[in-house]
């Protein structure tokens, strides 16, 4: 039977240690580990506390339009976003990095914004799709 530890928590806390020891678990078993503790495994940072398959469905459906658009030759979109994500917005950084013209750049962030449907200046969209694209690699 794989094991678990949570963090220590106050009397008033015992719901989220609770939930903390289930996720430890959960881990545990996962990894055939006898045992994880919460600190362990929220230490690897927020894509080990997501369910995999949850991650693997949201990417699917996040990446989609984009993934679609790369299967006919006319830009490599996935690619582009994750490298212009990966410096923060940079133009220039990002496209020396991808070895294209910033112009060129711009271009297939504004269609990947557009085939989207989204804001890519919006912080919160852009965790969802940095995200979606470290789920996306590591499959």
């Amino acid at each position: 039977m794989d094991g678990a530890l949570a963090d220590p928590v106050a009397i008033g806390a015992f719901a989220a240690g609770f939930e903390q020891a289930d996720l430890a678990a959960r881990a545990a078993e996962a990894e055939g580990k006898p045992l994880v503790t919460y600190a362990e495994h929220a230490g690897r940072g927020l894509m080990s506390l997501i369910d995999p398959v949850v991650a693997r469905v949201f990417a699917d459906q996040a990446l989609a339009p984009l993934r679609q658009h790369d299967e006919t030759g006319r830009g490599e979109l996935v690619e582009s976003l994750r490298c212009w994500l990966e410096h923060h917005g940079h133009w220039d950084l990002a496209a020396a990095r991808l070895g294209v013209h910033r112009h060129t750049l711009r271009n297939r962030i504004r269609k990947a914004a557009e085939l989207l449907g989204r804001d890519l200046d919006a912080p919160g969209v852009r965790a969802e799709l940095w995200v979606a694209l470290q789920t996306f690699r590591a499959t």
